[in-house]
């Protein structure tokens, strides 16, 4: 069996920065457990694979070592993918994911995801138990299916050196960690060892907890963000009148392609 499989650079105007994420087109589904093992070979934080499916694509998303229900950055990669490979002529494209269904549109050089934003959270009472897994006193956290922990600065989110063994111990998918901007009107960083990422170059899943967070504490709807990674990723992302979604707009190149080859 040959399947097309690329290697997308998100949230990149050139590759070898943004976010690497695996694309994998399929006709029609193969099997989880093939789908893991594929991830896991990749070794990238996501690998994505999509097949038709009614009026547009069904998606999942593998990291090396569980399947998640939604990832910002690999569904960027397909869609750009599907913009630029295989339906030139559209510039809207409909996804199926586990538990969400959202829209994708080609934005001349940029792609645009509009996802559900993530609400309500509550307040997570043991702040010394992040402060000693961070290494830093921080303002307040608050919890959904991520943990998200205000810092006081930019300077601070850049210097942290987390235990990701007490990290995982947490039960949230991931860890974000952001604070306001020196020069963008948020930054961030996110950590999710539970899924086999200790750090993630840039997570546009993050920024549906992120913009609704930020949005309450500015009153903005419109935030340019940056997530301060090694390879660092830049986010535009705006929040609906509605409060119900998040559009998370970036662009993204493709870096390699070919086929996975199953025997």
């Amino acid at each position: 069996m040959k399947i097309p499989f690329y290697q997308v650079d998100s949230f990149a105007r050139t590759v070898f920065k943004g976010n690497p994420a695996g694309v994998c087109m399929l006709e029609e589904w193969i099997s989880r457990e093939l789908m893991q093992q594929i991830a896991a070979e990749n070794n990238l934080s996501e690998t994505a694979f999509f097949v038709p499916h009614k009026d547009g694509y069904r998606i999942r998303y593998f990291t090396p070592k569980v399947e998640v229900d939604l990832c910002g950055h690999a569904t960027l990669a397909s869609a750009h993918i599907i913009f630029y490979r295989i339906a030139a002529d559209k510039t809207k494209i409909k996804f199926y994911a586990n538990k969400e269904t959202f829209f994708v549109y080609r934005e001349d050089d940029f792609i645009r995801m509009d996802f559900p934003a993530v609400k309500p959270w509550i307040d997570f009472e043991q702040p010394s138990v992040i402060e000693e897994a961070l290494g830093v006193k921080i303002k307040c956290a608050v919890g959904a299916d991520d943990l998200l922990v205000e810092l006081e600065n930019e300077a601070i989110v850049k210097q942290v050196e987390p235990s990701f063994v007490k990290l995982a111990k947490l039960p949230y998918r991931g860890i974000i960690i952001t604070a306001p901007g020196d020069k963008n009107d948020f930054v961030s960083r996110f950590f999710a060892p539970r899924l086999g990422i200790n750090e993630d170059p840039v997570t546009g899943s993050a920024h549906t907890f992120l913009v609704p967070y930020w949005h309450r504490k500015t009153g903005k709807r419109k935030f340019e963000a940056s997530q301060l990674s090694e390879r660092g990723g830049q986010l535009f992302c705006t929040l609906s009148e509605s409060s119900e979604t998040v559009a998370v707009k970036g662009t993204a190149r493709t870096f390699l392609e070919g086929n996975i080859t199953t025997k």
